[in-house]
């Protein structure tokens, strides 16, 4: 699964990379420790045709929940059944998106520690990584005339990085893929199923970091920054395992 993630490159940047004309909706800000329910950024495609960036909740609320908790419970969609579950399925077929990323957090049971150390995970060439999700829109009956979109990271089985970690990853995208996951005229599940793969070994790193990332009100940059894997989280003293 995908539960924390880090958001650094600027929108600007971001438009840059996804081949982004205009630019409208709000600059976020860096953050190393973004959370569910969080206003995130994602690559949508306009009634033109062409990439936008756009801002979403992250949590897919489908149209029928009865409020935005139910985002909370929906962070990830497995890629294996998106297609067939009630929720996610219409999404699926008709709303895809791309989530950008500069790295995301898995944690791991380390021998001698009580809490599980988080690791960061990032592309070995640093660029931004581009999640395959699926968005939606939802409408609340007090307000009807507001809508809320959210998204969801699809999610899969990890490549051989990562299965240490952990036995779910993101579905990584590539930028030849981006043009028909984005395309609202595309909506042949096999086709868009068949994209979902765990990403080349080679694409990823990832590296021991504080144990402050529990802490979602720590979101500066010390957060990515590599520490040595301490046993019974004692000081000084070092166990590298990794």
């Amino acid at each position: 699964m995908c539960g924390r993630f880090t958001t650094t490159t600027t929108a600007a940047d971001l438009a840059q990379w996804f081949e982004v004309e205009d630019v409208e909706d709000p600059e976020l800000g860096p953050n190393y420790n973004v959370t569910p329910t969080s206003d995130i950024y994602t690559v949508i495609e306009d009634p033109n045709g062409q990439p936008r960036l756009d801002v979403m909740f992250w949590g897919l609320v489908p149209p029928w929940a009865a409020s935005t908790a139910t985002g909370a419970k929906m962070i990830n969609a497995r890629s294996e059944t998106a297609a067939e579950k009630p929720s996610f399925r219409s999404a699926f077929r008709k709303r895809r998106c791309l989530i950008p990323v500069d790295g995301f957090y898995e944690w791991v049971q380390i021998p001698g520690r009580k809490k599980k150390q988080p690791m960061y995970i990032s592309a070995q060439n640093s660029n931004p990584l581009a999640f395959a999700g699926l968005w939606e829109n939802w409408k609340s009956s007090e307000e009807p005339n507001s809508v809320l979109r959210s998204c969801a990271i699809l999610t899969g089985p990890p490549n051989q990085t990562i299965a240490p970690l952990h036995d779910r990853m993101p579905m990584i995208l590539f930028p030849e893929q981006w043009s028909d996951w984005l395309s609202v005229s595309n909506s042949e599940v096999s086709e868009l199923q068949s994209m979902l793969r765990p990403a080349p070994e080679e694409v990823l790193r990832y590296w021991p970091v504080s144990l402050d990332v529990n802490n979602v009100r720590m979101r500066d940059s010390h957060l990515i920054e590599k520490v040595a894997v301490i046993p019974n989280e004692e000081l000084p003293g070092q166990l590298s395992v990794f």
